[in-house]
Order: C-alpha cells, then structure tokens, then sequence
C-alpha cells in the first residue's frame, strides 16, 4: 500500500520553506466579558510563515474575523469529550487544530481523502510533508484560516509564563516539554489493515495512550497546584485531543462552519478522479466484475470490483 515514510514525529523539528510575514498584519485582543476571556483576532499569525499554496497544501492564507471566548472558571469534568476541529486558541489568535478530516485512501490519486472507511486517520505532523506543513508546525484550511497542529518553535521561543493559549474548554494550555511529557506511545509492529507497515506516526491509529508512560493524562492534562491545566508537548498527540471542561459554544459553531465550507468546496471541485490504474483494470469490464490493480508506489495488489464513480467512470474498486 502507500507508504508514508515520514518520521517527523517531534513538533520542533521543522520542514524549511519560503518565509512569508504576516507579523505587521495580526490583530487580536483578549478581554474579560463577565466570566468569560474572549480572544478576537484576525487569524493571522504574528510571524513568518511559509509559502501557500504549495504542493501538499492548495489553500491560501487570508484574514477572518473570529471571536472566540471561553470561561474564565473552567471545571473539570469527571469525563472525557473528544474534541474535534479547533481545540483552543493560541494567544496570537491562531487556533490549534491537531487533527485533521484526511484518511487513508488507496482509491485516490493521493492515497488519501475525506472518505473515512479505512479508519485510518492521517496525522497532522506525522504526514506533514503531504499536508503542506510550515516551519511552525501549520498550514492553511479551505477558509484559508492558518492554524497551528503543533508548537510553533518561533511562539515557544517568547512564552510569557509558559502560557501558550487556553483549551475551548477555558483551561490554559501551557509549554513546558522538559518537565511534563504525553503519556501516549507509538505502537509496536506492523499494521493489521489499512496501509499496512510499520507503525510510523503517520496514523493518528499508530498511537495509543499508555497510563503513566508520561506524567499527562489522555487529554494531555494534569494538576498544578491544586489546578487543571493541559500541555502542549512536543511529542504526540501535540495539543489535547479531548476535552474534561464544558466545550465553548463558539468552538462548536467555528466546527460546524468548518465541516460547511468542507461540503461546500466539495460541491465546487466535483467528483474525485479515479487513479488511472484503477480505471484501466475495468477497461472491456461491467459493472461488478472483478478487478485488481497495484496503486501507484506499490507492489501490493488490491483487488475489488468494477463500480460506477460519481463521475462515471468504470473503475477498480478495492474491497475493504
């Protein structure tokens, strides 16, 4: 199957790329509303970013208009929600997204998309290089909203108070790598499906939480003096990928936004092109007869049956 050799796991190791400024257009104010911190912000960084588009990002960079606000007297639940799309704000008004809506996909030119039935969901940082990572740990949505999968080495270098923003449930998120460590652990061995291989980090699947591996809990969290807080690490999952504190309204709408402009862009690009190697194993077939073909970067067959895309093209589809 497709295999993605990147093995970029560390969050301060950077892919170099040509520096873009946006530091003398961020706007962003944070005010106390009641019990409420509300960041504003542009959603454009205060330092250099690398060039958008490029080749594993299509998208470009440009201004919004956010407003997010979070309590100012969080409490702890006993459970854990999992947080999906924007999982805090960054003090400079960048959000924090660490995961991402892409899976593997050995049907698609790219060998991954937004069809889920793998259940093998691309990292962020893992597969940085096909999602067109900057050097601080970033890249660009369809919106064109720049957002952080991990530290940004140029925000960890002027922490104030080690406080790099705060979670959508109102706790802050700090940075201190050397005294509080994830507690999740790459998997040992190969993969029993999807893209097979070694388990590499490419995979959000690649990890598992291992209880007291770490000094962190699953959601990257712990007590400081009586306190919770979360941390951002420089090793897997990088932010809090779940949730112990009631999810701020305005992260839940910013998501719902999100998924929208997903459908939308959808909509506008039309169906997925099948791979070429797909559409040749149906070639002089009909509907349902059985195929196979090897992927591109492969020697591993898939095999399938001819069905009908959206687009109207015959072609291989693997079983799964």
């Amino acid at each position: 199957m497709y295999q993605f050799n990147n093995k970029m796991l560390i969050a301060s190791i950077c892919v170099c790329s040509v520096p873009y400024s946006y530091a003398d257009q961020n706007h962003v104010s944070i005010d106390i509303v009641g019990d409420k911190r509300c960041i504003t912000s542009n959603g454009l960084p205060d330092h250099s970013t690398g060039k958008f588009p490029n080749s594993g990002n299509p998208n470009r960079i440009s201004s919004q208009s956010i407003k997010l606000c979070v309590s100012t007297n969080p409490v702890k639940g006993a459970v854990a929600q999992p947080a999906r799309g924007s999982v805090g704000v960054a003090l400079n008004g960048v959000q924090m997204r660490p995961g991402t809506a892409d899976y593997y996909d050995p049907s698609s030119q790219r060998g991954f998309s937004r069809d889920r039935s793998s259940g093998w969901n691309l990292e962020g940082l893992g597969a940085r290089t096909l999602l067109g990572m900057d050097n601080n740990n970033a890249h660009v949505d369809n919106r064109g909203l720049y957002h952080y999968h991990g530290v940004a080495p140029v925000v960890a270098k002027n922490l104030k108070d080690n406080l790099i923003g705060y979670a959508a449930d109102g706790f802050p998120i700090y940075y201190l790598p050397q005294q509080y460590r994830s507690s999740h652990q790459l998997k040992q061995g190969v993969r029993p499906s999807g893209p097979g291989g070694k388990y590499d980090g490419t995979y959000n699947e690649d990890w598992q939480y291992v209880k007291g591996s770490g000094n962190l809990d699953q959601c990257n969290g712990t007590y400081i003096n009586g306190k919770y807080s979360y941390f951002a690490t420089d090793n897997y999952p990088f932010f809090p990928r779940c949730l112990y504190g009631k999810i701020s309204n305005d992260f839940v709408n910013e998501r719902g936004q999100q998924e929208r402009g997903n459908h939308s862009k959808a909509i506008r690009k039309g169906a997925r092109k099948a791979p070429a190697e797909a559409l040749r194993a149906c070639r002089s077939k009909s509907t349902g007869d059985f195929c196979a073909f090897n992927p591109p970067h492969s020697n591993r067959s898939l095999k399938g049956k001819c069905q009908t895309t959206p687009a109207n093209q015959l072609a291989c589809r693997p079983k799964r």
